[in-house]
């Protein structure tokens, strides 16, 4: 899969995930310092909202309209994963009023990155993640995945959250 930042093509590091993957399981720090894992068996479905800086307006946007559509959703857990350090996180979700999702760091190992194949190797966001909704059920398969050809264009939300149903 072809992934671009501003129409010149990126480098993903590793094969990114597909549906009917097991995804795999990852710890990440939450905004309070805590572990937190997202992917394998949990008892509620997760939505794996991924994006490279919640300081962009585009990776804001994505987060407020997860936090919005997750207000209804029962049995679904809503999880957004960055490299941004989880002070970042709780200042980003304090100023925004986010109640219903996780904010999740991956800064400190990247492996959530490397396992998913969502790792930036090159561009001016080397070392970030591309822009991505993966949604995994109950039994950790992955049943949803997109990853943005475009890092810098919003994913298909309507196609995420009727995963999910």
């Amino acid at each position: 899969m072809s992934v671009k930042f501003k129409g010149s093509e990126v480098k993903l590091y590793g094969n990114q995930i597909k549906i009917n993957d097991q995804a795999p399981e990852i710890l990440l720090k939450a905004r309070d310092l805590s572990t937190f894992q997202v992917g394998g068996k949990k008892d509620k479905i997760q939505i794996i909202n991924v994006v490279p800086s919640l300081d962009t307006p585009i990776c804001s946007i994505q987060a407020k309209t997860f936090n919005k559509n997750a207000a209804n959703l029962s049995d679904v857990e809503v999880n957004v994963v960055s490299m941004d350090l989880p002070f970042a996180q709780e200042r980003f979700c304090s100023t925004n009023e986010i109640k219903n999702l996780n904010t999740l760091s991956d800064f400190a190992k990247k492996e959530f990155g490397k396992a998913y194949g969502l790792l930036l190797e090159d561009s001016p966001l080397e070392g970030l993640l591309a822009r991505a909704v993966i949604v995994v059920n109950k039994e950790g398969k992955v049943i949803y995945v997109e990853i943005c050809d475009e890092i810098t264009s919003e994913p298909n939300y309507d196609a995420a959250l009727a995963a999910v149903k």
